[in-house]
Parts: structure tokens; C-alpha cells; sequence
């Protein structure tokens, strides 16, 4: 019997943890690419961090990909891996975790590595998704990295 927790691509069992490779690799690139920009080129003023609880004080959501302000403790950025079979549920997720308004999300992504597909939402935007891989906040098209 599996277990999971918020995040519907991960599935824990006695044995260890379900992440596919074509999963990790995307998220590996993301953070491959965005990492470098924050931590030794100092053009980013958000910290990527992979597999990160939203919250670090109680359980929380841990999205694929987040991008975190050290300064005003906040996650304006959060970034979903997927395959087709997933894309709803991660998009639901991604809208519900920004209209809740507990985290400080403003933008969330939801990438569909089967289609190479984007998807955004901010918030305000009412629930509807664009397809783009072009945030606002990082002022830059986050597809490059991939």
C-alpha cells in the first residue's frame, strides 16, 4: 500500500521513494541553471531549492521546485514537474497553493516534460492558466534552462 504526500508525483512505500528519472532530470536542469544565477552570480534574488517544504515549522506542501526570498521569508515561485497523466492535478495544485495565500506564492509553473509543455498561473489571475514558461517576477523565460 502506498502512502503519499502533497506532492502526487512521489509515492512512498517501505521500499523508497517513486520519483521517475525524466522527473528528476527536469528539475536537476531547472536547478542546474537557476542555481549558479543566485548563488555565484548573485543575478537572482530568489534561492532555488528542489523537493522544499513550504513551511519548515509544521507539514506542509513540498513542490518540485521552489524559489525562496531568504529576506522576507517567503516562496514567490513555485515550479511543478509532470507527464500528461499528472497535468491537472499538478495545475489544480499549483492554483489552490496560490489563491490560499498562506506561502507568499505569486506565480506558479507547471511543465509537462511528455508534451514539453508550460504552464502558468499568478496570482489575481483567477483560476485560468496561460501557456508560458515566462516569469514576471525572475524577469526571464525559465524554458532555457531545459
Amino acid at each position: 500500500m502506498y502512502t503519499t504526500n502533497y506532492n502526487p508525483t512521489f509515492a512512498y512505500d517501505d521500499m523508497g521513494v517513486y520519483g521517475p528519472k525524466a522527473h528528476q532530470r527536469i528539475i536537476s536542469k531547472l536547478n542546474s541553471g537557476l542555481g549558479p544565477l543566485y548563488y555565484s552570480e548573485g543575478k537572482l534574488d530568489l534561492e532555488p531549492l528542489p523537493e522544499t517544504m513550504l513551511n519548515d515549522g509544521e507539514a506542509s506542501p513540498v513542490p518540485d521546485l521552489i524559489l525562496y526570498d531568504n529576506e522576507a521569508r517567503t516562496t514567490p515561485i513555485i515550479i511543478e514537474v509532470c507527464h500528461t497523466d499528472g497535468l491537472r492535478r499538478d495545475i489544480r495544485k499549483v492554483i489552490q497553493l496560490i489563491d490560499a495565500d498562506e506561502y507568499g506564492i505569486l506565480e506558479g509553473f507547471v511543465y509537462d516534460y511528455l508534451t514539453y509543455e508550460w504552464y502558468r498561473y499568478r496570482k489575481g489571475d483567477g483560476g485560468l492558466t496561460e501557456s508560458s514558461s515566462y516569469s514576471d517576477i525572475l524577469n526571464m523565460d525559465i524554458n532555457q534552462f531545459l
